[in-house]
């Protein structure tokens, strides 16, 4: 009997040490780079490792995929290698790899969602080496302190490139903003003369860049959403609103615009020369404008047409001043109502098109597919957007000739949410799913939230550092403009 539970004993220790040491070989073997790129069959993904600083290192140590993208041994390791590893080989299985978008994968808030903080310190063990620049070592120093705290902040929200390369990106003070040549093919003297109530396209004196304005009369509507509409939320309450006649811009305000706001103001995009295509207009030095930004802006998308974004309240607030001082006319931000009315157009439904937010947002296995043919050609959300902004051309424009009014970037309004010290902001952005594009959906600014990266001390005034989805467009007031 004896002899027996020995030999038992015996075998289960060769059993487990046999298991054991196939398991560590699995685990090993499923965790080179090769294997990793089985799976993950994007050029992009490995070409842009390749030229990442995490591969062309110093010491010529090359980090691998497992060493950012999963947590370090005794943290978690083979918990989230189980379940990343499911999750990849599923999306391997059923889906297909032409289909990726691997632009949108590299945003912050998807990459920060696959590194680890504790894989970042495990190497970086030492925040403050002595290569470290005064402001890197604020910006370490600010971590450090919300990390205290107890309060979040990812190390790839400010090294975003570190482990793929990305051209044109940029963690620092951007002190070549703004300071490129601006449109010259024509350049207006005078802002547009108002003769009747009527929309009319507003000249940016000084510049090549103008923008079309929309008469909108005033009426009432029921501002808000009914209780029984799907995917409210609470704060959506239905009142009966009057509003007068006003004007709205027909796009949210483009780069084009907003940088000739940044070259006429700002300190370093400033110009002095009178004869050449950025004659200084007067008053506009009675306006102090933007310092650079910390970053890209931009995010890389483009500028042009697209919506200008990363700005703060406060900046778009002193772009109204601006434009209003360079074309004599009262520009300013919506009010709420305002906003609310010009994107119904009319309408009293959760949309100015017809649609089910609920059958639009409808999810799962069995939810079915719903047609998003309609929504997809007058809103730019999460469903169809790559991840970023586009340009108006992109959609079709409300009934009122508005476009963008939901969707694209969400934008400011001028008045406080309910109490909270923060702006309105209505309309949905391109990470907004149905729910979020509706026109009675609302939000609000969150200014600390939106600063948490920047790590200039004090935070800038005039650049969020962590808002890439708010914009705004600028109206107008009828009885502003009569004589």
């Amino acid at each position: 009997m004896k002899r027996k539970i020995v030999l038992w004993f015996i075998s289960g220790i060769i059993a487990g040490a046999l298991i054991f040491f196939l398991t560590g070989k699995a685990v090993k073997a499923t965790s080179t780079n090769a294997f990793c790129a089985s799976c993950h069959v994007h050029p992009q993904a490995i070409l842009s490792w390749k030229q990442g600083p995490h591969y062309t290192t110093r010491s010529g140590y090359h980090v691998s995929c497992t060493e950012c993208h999963l947590p370090p041994e005794g943290e978690g390791y083979l918990v989230e290698k189980t379940r990343t590893g499911l999750r990849d080989l599923w999306s391997n299985w059923t889906k297909d790899s032409a289909d990726f978008d691997w632009e949108a994968a590299s945003t912050t808030e998807r990459a920060t969602m696959h590194v680890y903080n504790l894989s970042c310190i495990k190497c970086h063990a030492n925040l403050f080496p002595a290569v470290l620049s005064r402001e890197g070592s604020e910006a370490h120093l600010y971590y450090s302190q919300l990390r205290k705290k107890g309060e979040d902040l990812q190390c790839i929200s400010c090294h975003l490139n570190t482990g793929h390369y990305m051209e044109g990106y940029l963690h620092g003070s951007n002190t070549g903003f703004g300071t490129g040549a601006t449109r010259s093919d024509t350049i207006f003297n005078a802002p547009a003369e108002l003769i009747s109530f009527g929309d009319f396209e507003e000249q940016i004196p000084g510049s090549a860049v103008s923008f079309r304005m929309i008469a909108l009369p005033g009426g009432s509507f029921t501002m808000g959403s009914p209780e029984d509409e799907p995917l409210r939320d609470p704060d959506e309450v239905a009142r009966e609103v009057v509003v007068d006649s006003f004007f709205i811009a027909e796009t949210e305000v483009t780069w084009d615009e907003y940088m000739e706001f940044y070259r006429q103001t700002a300190t370093e995009g400033r110009s002095t020369d009178t004869e050449g295509a950025r004659t200084r207009v007067k008053d506009v030095d009675a306006i102090s404008g933007a310092t650079p930004p910390y970053g890209k802006p931009d995010q890389n998308w483009g500028m042009g047409r697209r919506p200008a974004i990363s700005m703060s309240w406060h900046a778009a607030e002193t772009y109204c001043k601006w434009l209003s001082n360079v074309t004599g006319k009262h520009y300013r931000l919506p009010t709420e109502a305002e906003w609310e009315y010009a994107c119904r157009a009319g309408t009293q439904t959760p949309y100015f098109f017809d649609g089910d937010p609920a059958r639009f947002g409808k999810k799962g296995i069995f939810g079915g597919k719903p047609d998003t043919s309609v929504i997809n050609s007058y809103v730019i959300y999460h469903e169809n957007s790559p991840s970023k902004t586009m340009e108006p051309s992109a959609v079709r424009a409300n009934p009122w000739g508005l476009k963008n009014m939901s969707g694209n970037v969400a934008e400011f309004c001028s008045d406080l949410y309910d109490g909270t010290g923060e702006h309105v902001i209505r309309g949905g952005s391109y990470r907004d799913g149905a729910a979020g594009v509706r026109s009675a959906a609302r939000d609000h600014t969150r200014t600390e939230e939106w600063l948490k990266t920047d790590p200039q001390m004090p935070k800038s005034i005039w650049w969020y550092s962590d808002c890439f989805y708010v914009g705004f467009r600028v109206v107008l007031s009828y009885e502003s403009t009569k004589k």
